[in-house]
């Protein structure tokens, strides 16, 4: 089966072109890294060949306590993903989508799986705020809220776009990001594997169970 080889940073920006509230600008200075797929496949997992690094991110979790990403992670499987509380398509699929796939999981696997939604428009997205959206989707899920020039800078490691949230002219917030989910292998702390906001939960059901184990889907 033929194999073709893309740039992570331009299927990022062209993913991001899809959307409008959630969407993402191009960064000239995101990182690149070479990814293979199948030709002939429709997978929802895109597969990198040069993984990115977990984020150096210390925010606040939904409790008002500081949450250091890499910390608190390493050695556990990780989808991360970068939303926000007033998107209106797009953060709340996704992570219904994951919720759905995850209570699919065997008992200890759910508890094992660390599921991190970053806020894009921390001013409004508190703890508090953050933390009662999450209940909505899954109670286990880590919300993470700070400053948000850690928060884009941190983004911007794994090629995900972050711009400053503004408003419409209805007065509602906006914040323009990237939609990728990352996930991290629990073997190495790596981000090999890459989701597009086409995953659906049954795409997630399906991988997660090598994603746990640190096998490439």
């Amino acid at each position: 089966m033929r194999k073709k080889t893309l740039l992570a940073a331009a299927l990022l920006s062209a993913s991001a072109l899809t959307l409008t509230a959630c969407g993402g600008s191009a960064e000239s200075d995101k990182p690149v890294a070479s990814v293979s797929s199948d030709v002939a496949t429709e997978k929802a997992a895109t597969v990198l060949d040069q993984p990115f690094k977990k984020p150096d991110l210390v925010l606040t979790d939904t409790q008002g306590k500081k949450f250091d990403l890499r910390e608190r992670t390493a050695g556990k499987p990780t989808l991360l993903y970068f939303g926000y509380t007033n998107c209106p398509d797009v953060c709340p699929l996704t992570m219904s989508n994951i919720a759905i796939a995850k209570k699919a999981l065997p008992k200890a696997d759910q508890e094992n799986l660390q599921v991190v939604f970053v806020s894009t428009d921390p001013e409004h997205d508190t703890p508090e705020v953050l933390g009662s959206w999450l209940k909505g989707q899954d109670p286990d899920f880590i919300g993470l809220t700070g400053d948000f020039a850690t928060i884009q800078g941190g983004a911007r490691t794994i090629g995900i776009s972050i711009d400053e949230p503004t408003k419409d002219k209805n007065g509602k917030r906006v914040s323009m990001h990237g939609k990728q989910v990352i996930a991290f292998s629990p073997k190495d702390d790596a981000g090999y594997v890459m989701y597009g906001d086409d995953a659906t939960a049954d795409d997630y059901q399906k991988d997660l169970p090598k994603l746990l184990t640190g096998a490439k889907p």
